[in-house]
């Protein structure tokens, strides 16, 4: 155990879910909900990766993308796991109380109705984060140079275009954090990163210790986001200086660009972000910073059931069970040093 105040990393990560947290950690990963009679549900959940047949996808640069790919697609079966659990019942449901698309996917799928929903609202939301963070900025950023400053922002392009996707990105953020439902997810987020920092501080894991501790992680998914937004403004300006004529050509061609440069960009941003989570040091405070300043928008301070949550999942990750093991230390690094949300 570290002393207080003095941060040992804990190889934890997790994210918020519907009235409940994922952890995952050297005992595997973990989700904890608390249910509508009160009561915290623990389900410990079996992670696997692709990374773990080749030794070569756990390599600097090449583990990024692959790790975040598959934390979405992990944290997004939890996510829709602690809502069946927490949050839908068609069992009370009257039926007469029912739309006819409702009755209609409660004939057809039935148990499987949220899983449904939930992978339709996945695909229109990728969709629409392509129209919102890659088409809308490109065209508005073309609109201005090419009626406002009569093409004389050609080399400042990229950067004009990352700055309106980090405005939009606050301002959505700051948007849907005034909803009550996701209010509610924030406060998880909180209790998640309070009962992180607790274990990092050698701390016990008691509600009046998590409560002391900071919301804002520097190994957040927020953090992450805001490096590899600021890593795209620095490469686009680069290309776009080397190869102007890329951007020039079409518009859809400098979008493909910039789409196929997202894996070199979340390759350095997670080894960024690793790098924030092991050291304290004015280059990872920097790197941290913009983060961490977003985290006061997508955290909230929890209350103490909340943080009991965030104990359990914490727990059941860091405490090994009869006859367990931890995973390999390696495994362990490559799964876990990354808090996405």
């Amino acid at each position: 155990m570290s002393k207080e105040g003095k941060i040992k990393y804990s190889g934890v990560g997790g994210e918020a879910l519907i009235e409940g947290i994922m952890m995952k950690g050297p005992y595997g990963a973990a989700m904890a909900c608390r249910m509508p009679d009160g009561s915290i549900d623990l389900t410990r959940k079996e992670v696997h990766s692709v990374a773990d047949k080749c030794k070569l996808l756990k390599a600097p640069f090449i583990r990024g993308p692959i790790s975040f790919v598959e934390q979405m697609i992990f944290g997004y079966k939890c996510m829709m796991e602690s809502a069946e659990k927490t949050a839908f019942d068609t069992s009370d449901t009257n039926e007469e109380e029912m739309s006819k698309l409702d009755k209609w996917l409660s004939k057809h799928f039935g148990p499987k109705m949220m899983a449904v929903i939930g992978a339709v609202a996945m695909v229109l939301g990728f969709g629409l984060a392509f129209v919102i963070f890659f088409y809308l900025p490109t065209l508005t950023s073309d609109l201005i140079n090419k009626y406002l400053a009569n093409g004389s922002l050609d080399r400042y392009i990229p950067i004009i275009e990352g700055l309106m996707r980090m405005i939009i990105f606050i301002l959505y953020m700051w948007g849907v954090s005034q909803m009550s439902d996701i209010k509610r997810v924030f406060k998880y987020h909180g209790a998640e990163h309070k009962s992180i920092f607790c274990v990092e501080h050698g701390l016990e894991l008691t509600v009046e210790n998590v409560r002391k501790q900071k919301r804002f992680h520097p190994r957040c998914g927020t953090s992450f986001i805001f490096i590899t937004l600021i890593l795209s403004i620095v490469i686009s300006s680069v290309i776009n200086v080397l190869f102007p004529e890329l951007r020039q050509t079409s518009l859809w061609l400098w979008i493909a660009v910039k789409v196929a440069m997202l894996p070199a960009i979340m390759s350095i941003g997670y080894e960024c972000i690793r790098l924030a989570g092991k050291h304290d040091n004015m280059f990872t405070r920097a790197l941290s910073a913009p983060g961490l300043l977003m985290q006061r928008i997508t955290t909230k301070e929890p209350e103490d059931d909340i943080i009991e949550v965030g104990i359990a999942a914490i727990k059941a990750v860091i405490e090994p069970q009869p006859e367990e093991k931890p995973v390999d230390k390696a495994e362990e690094n490559q799964q876990n040093e990354s808090d996405e949300d």
